[in-house]
């Protein structure tokens, strides 16, 4: 009997998965499922270059817009999540395609969770406290001395995941990077066929400059603007655009800067998600051409893969 199929289309930000994944789901009768960390909150439609409402139409989208900015998400509830939906997808004969940039969502479906470790109150106080008074760096280096793989792969400004890998390194004695090792994910029950979107770095690097550009002119200052009217999650906090709103708008400098720095801090985290991937030898990897439409991509890989995505 054959497995029943799951497919993610990867990449980094501004490559422009949402457009060939919509073409490539109509052509393989799929549904997207969003594998991105900020995508799933409402009221961030600039800032996280969210599908439009036209999109929606054409193909049915999950996880997209799903919970308000306040409130936490975190891995363990995607993958609860992500997994009903996948069970009702194929009862009704479709395929889930997965759609983003998050390696961490990727890696929670694909490979499984570690066995879940129980918060500690008392230590995830300390750390917490240790967060107020010394800063997300002393946190990050710190857990750096001890879980050198771990820090490797969260950002300096993820608090939470930082607070959460010492907290299991100091309750069990044991790196959450080993313990993650020892997981089984989805890969182990379905068939897996994982796609990923590159193209030349100058290339990649042109598309999010104009994006940002893109970002302004639609209004995302305004939209920062009302999100920091609200308690914002740990998570959504940090979402690139925020950060470096904030910034000009409390007169730190001006608007030039403010757009400077997030296209400058988009390329870096483009480039974190291709280093991330790239350590991945399941992902097939698709170059997208100077000019070519979503459409012609979306053939290309139906072309090169038909066998593996339809039979």
């Amino acid at each position: 009997m054959l497995k029943k199929k799951i497919i993610f289309l990867l990449g980094p930000t501004g490559i422009g998965k949402s457009a060939v994944a919509i073409k490539l789901a109509k052509k393989i009768n799929a549904e997207i499922i969003s594998c991105d960390s900020m995508q799933v909150y409402r009221r961030m439609d600039i800032l996280t270059s969210q599908v439009t409402r036209r999109q929606k139409r054409q193909i049915k989208h999950h996880l997209v817009g799903a919970i308000n900015p306040g409130q936490e998400y975190n891995v363990a509830r995607y993958r609860r999540t992500a997994i009903v939906i996948c069970d009702k997808l194929f009862a009704a004969g479709k395929i889930p395609l997965f759609v983003g940039g998050s390696g961490l969502y990727y890696s929670v479906i694909v490979d499984g969770l570690f066995a879940a470790v129980p918060q500690d109150k008392i230590i995830r106080a300390q750390l917490e406290k240790q967060l107020k008074l010394k800063g997300n760096t002393y946190l990050y280096r710190r857990l750096a001395k001890v879980d050198r793989a771990a820090a490797a792969k969260i950002h300096p400004h993820d608090c939470r995941r930082i607070i959460r890998a010492l907290e299991v390194y100091l309750k069990t004695g044991k790196c959450i990077s080993k313990l993650q090792k020892e997981r089984v994910g989805l890969g182990s029950h379905y068939q897996v066929k994982v796609f990923g979107l590159t193209s030349p770095r100058q290339s990649l690097y042109t598309a999010i400059d104009r994006r940002v550009e893109k970002m302004f002119t639609a209004g995302v200052i305004n939209e920062v603007k009302r999100l920091l009217k609200t308690k914002l999650s740990l998570t959504a906090k940090y979402a690139i655009g925020i950060p470096e709103v904030k910034g000009y708008l409390e007169g730190k400098y001006d608007l030039s800067e403010c757009k400077r720095l997030m296209q400058r801090n988009s390329r870096h985290y483009a480039k974190r998600q291709l280093t991330w991937f790239r350590k991945d030898t399941r992902i097939k990897w698709i170059k997208v051409r100077e000019n070519e439409k979503a459409v012609q991509i979306a053939e290309r890989i139906i072309k090169n893969f038909r066998k593996s995505l339809i039979s």
